[in-house]
């Protein structure tokens, strides 16, 4: 190579080597790839291609065992987003990933750019977005960060995901001292495409131009990647450079102006500018196709003086797009950004080197081959020990409280089972006026414009099932999102995931997920439910701390007749309620332990698939014969709580007789058996219902009735509607309401 100004590099030290996160023997093969020392652009793009969160290097060999194929998934992992066939020639794209450090140095920006960079996923595939999910978990509540930090998240998800004109729909927030000194934001957008209208990321045709749409390039989000590939210490404040800065405002020309480019026939390829901006959109789309890429990046449009290529090849700017244009209609598409006020510019041409090669001031600053960059980088079989489960606890060994109705109020009234509106209000869910199912139920439901069919999403995990048996944990995680699916009357389709975990290096660690990832495949394969997206979160511990082990799960189904969708809210008195599912009083790792006993500990519920199967088949044919007017599913705080949450929702009372047998009542009704639903129907169709349980083999019971304004469990409370929803309400407001 003739022109080259690596010798006016800093000299690329084993320290300077480290400072970006690599290891020697990382160094060593970058070396062997280039056969020379990198350039200091060289090491940096290396540096953030090579991250745990761009390669995956400690999950990779695990997740290659996951489930990711059935006949209606149209593409599954490898693109920005899984794509899966909803009929009609129509296409349901969807995708959770993490923003959990940046948000916990700086909430507002960090929350907000997680949810610009999840609809980009999701766009950049030719979808429009449709819908906003969320999973937040949040330290302890007296921690003195935790109100402050669940301000800014809540305000930077709806500040950006309103201005932008997405609904956000629904989520989960979870309050637990592992999370005090590392949070997690998750967020997961939907979208609807057409099948023949999908764009890809794979660039093609040597020669052809690559363009540079959206915002220009500033200093914000350098070394994001690696500071989310890094575990938090002391220092993690003065982090607060390595956080992007969003405007939902651009990002929704930048909808628009994509969309409209993608009506036409002139793209070849598009891809987001997401984790490692333009470093990782043109190493992705080059070595996708097979190609090469040079970039001048003196015609990079930049909002700062001076950029040098290391920022600019490393810069997280947001609300930038890189494409591959079919060479004669380059101008048409200038048009349509300039038309939308947006930056335009052809910054390169694809190649047949297969190589990354930028240009600076007429110098040459990089050459690396892409393909190791992408592809082949490092895969690690890190050590691992499997976590071993805590013994089952015997329900007859946990004391009954001296009030269960005072037990049940103090649950609903706690931070981690009280009414999250004060969150959901805050977002726009009513926005393009297609949701049909509000915040508040099992799943979200959100119709497909213009037809009957909708779509209803879900996201969940239980960490403390996790903590305690990672196998268990991953399986549930699993089922639960498909039961809040099937509660709709949906059928569910398919999952995205977002692995969250601590230090890889740990070998307890690294059990945890091993365990997580076998649960999730067992649970995958059982329910037919495949994973079609995702992403991992590794390093989320602070001074060696990790966080519970969180594999969130969004799961989508789908409903061909929306008008068959049943809420968890009983409609009609007089109705019956009937408990499918069989209760065994599990009490280990529920919420009842922690709430009212102040003890975490036991194995969690084991999950039956086949039984969650089951179960979850009859229910959804039940809610699609017609024969069942609500549904909701039990999970946490078990029965009493499920039942205490419909009596809510509906503003309506329960007359509640159980047959707990040898169980403790406080066992049956608070513990947290999985594969089980709370239906109600009517009258006349109970019976059939029941009927149709038994020739199944499906376990189901009546136990009450729809009736006046109390939920009254004999031989064990009785409590008004207006008392729970006063408990159940008020929690977050007054906590909120404190001073910051």
């Amino acid at each position: 190579m003739t022109e080259t100004i690596w010798n006016n590099n800093p000299e690329i030290t084993e320290d300077l080597v480290k400072e970006h996160g690599l290891s020697e023997s990382e160094h060593e093969l970058m070396i062997k790839i280039l056969g020379r020392e990198p350039s200091l652009t060289e090491l940096g793009i290396f540096s953030v291609m090579w991250s745990e969160h761009c390669s995956y290097k400690s999950s990779k060999l695990h997740l290659k065992t996951l489930p990711t194929k059935a006949p209606w998934v149209i593409h599954g992992p490898g693109e920005n987003a899984g794509v899966i066939d909803i009929g009609d020639n129509q296409a349901a794209i969807f995708k959770m990933e993490s923003h959990n450090h940046p948000s916990y140095i700086e909430p507002y920006q960090g929350a907000a750019t997680g949810v610009g960079g999840i609809l980009r996923d999701v766009f950049t595939m030719g979808a429009r977005p449709i819908a906003n999910m969320n999973a937040l978990r949040f330290g302890r509540p007296d921690h003195r960060k935790t109100r402050h930090l669940l301000s800014g998240v809540v305000e930077g998800i709806g500040g950006y995901g309103n201005c932008v004109g997405v609904p956000t729909v629904g989520g989960e927030t979870n309050f637990h001292p592992s999370y005090d000194g590392n949070i997690l934001v998750n967020a997961m957008a939907v979208g609807l495409a057409d099948q023949d209208k999908i764009f890809l990321s794979a660039a093609a045709g040597v020669g052809n131009p690559v363009i540079y749409v959206g915002s220009k390039t500033g200093r914000d989000g350098i070394h994001g990647a690696t500071m989310a590939s890094a575990e938090f210490t002391e220092d993690s404040e003065e982090k607060r450079p390595t956080v992007q800065v969003g405007d939902p405002f651009t990002e929704k020309l930048l909808i628009e102006a994509c969309l409209e480019l993608m009506s036409t026939d002139m793209v070849v390829a598009i891809q987001d500018m997401g984790a490692a901006g333009l470093t990782s959109s043109s190493v992705e789309m080059a070595s996708g196709g097979g190609v090469g890429f040079t970039l001048n990046l003196d015609k990079v449009p930049q909002r700062e003086e001076h950029m040098t290529p290391y920022e600019m090849m490393l810069s997280e700017s947001q609300e930038r797009m890189l494409v591959v244009l079919k060479p004669d209609r380059v101008e048409e598409a200038e048009a349509i950004f300039r038309k939308w006020d947006l930056d335009f510019a052809v910054i390169g041409n694809i190649t047949d080197t297969g190589n990354l090669t930028l240009k600076w001031q007429g110098e040459t600053v990089a050459d690396i081959p892409t393909q190791p960059l992408a592809d082949n980088s490092p895969e690690y079989d890190r050590p691992w020990v499997k976590t071993e489960p805590p013994a089952t606890i015997d329900p007859n060994d946990v004391a009954a409280p001296n009030d269960i109705g005072d037990a049940l109020l103090k649950m609903v009234g706690s931070a981690n089972l009280s009414s999250r509106e004060w969150i959901w209000e805050q977002y726009d869910h009513q926005v393009m006026a297609d949701t049909i199912q509000l915040p508040g139920g099992d799943a979200a439901v959100v119709r497909v414009h213009g037809t009957n069919k909708a779509l209803a999403i879900s996201t969940d995990c239980t960490p403390r099932y996790c903590y305690a048996d990672p196998f268990e944990g991953g399986k549930q995680a699993v089922a639960e999102t498909w039961r809040n699916v099937t509660a709709t009357g949906a059928q569910p389709m398919a999952i995205t995931d977002c692995l969250n975990f601590g230090n890889p290096e740990r070998p307890d660690i690294m059990g945890q997920f091993v365990g997580a990832i076998d649960g999730l495949r067992e649970a995958c394969t059982v329910l037919e439910y495949p994973v079609i997206s995702g992403n991992v979160s590794l390093y989320n511990e602070t001074n060696g701390k990790g966080i519970h082990p969180t594999p969130a799960i969004g799961g989508v189904g789908l409903l061909k007749d929306s008008s068959k969708m049943v809420t968890i809210a009983p409609e009609n008195e007089g109705d019956v309620i009937l408990l499918v599912g069989e209760s065994n009083g599990h009490i280990g790792c529920t919420q009842y332990l922690s709430i009212i006993e102040g003890r975490e500990e036991g194995a969690p519920p084991p999950v039956d698939l086949a039984l969650e199967k089951k179960n979850g088949d009859f229910v959804r044919a039940q809610i699609q014969n017609g024969n069942i007017s609500a549904c909701h599913d039990i999970s946490d705080g078990g029965l009493f709580v499920t039942l205490a949450e419909m009596a809510m929702a509906a503003g309506k009372g329960m007359d509640i007789a159980l047959h707990n047998g040898d169980i403790p009542m406080h066992a049956y009704g608070f513990g947290e058996d999985q594969a089980r639903y709370v239906i109600a129907t009517a009258p006349q169709e109970a019976d059939a219902v029941i009927e149709a349980a038994e020739e199944v083999g499906v376990s189901v019971a009546r136990i009450g009735v729809i009736r006046g304004q109390d939920l009254d469990v004999q031989d064990a409370f009785t409590i008004s509607v207006d008392e729970l929803l006063d408990a159940h309400g008020s929690w977050m407001p007054k906590y909120m309401a404190k001073e910051l």
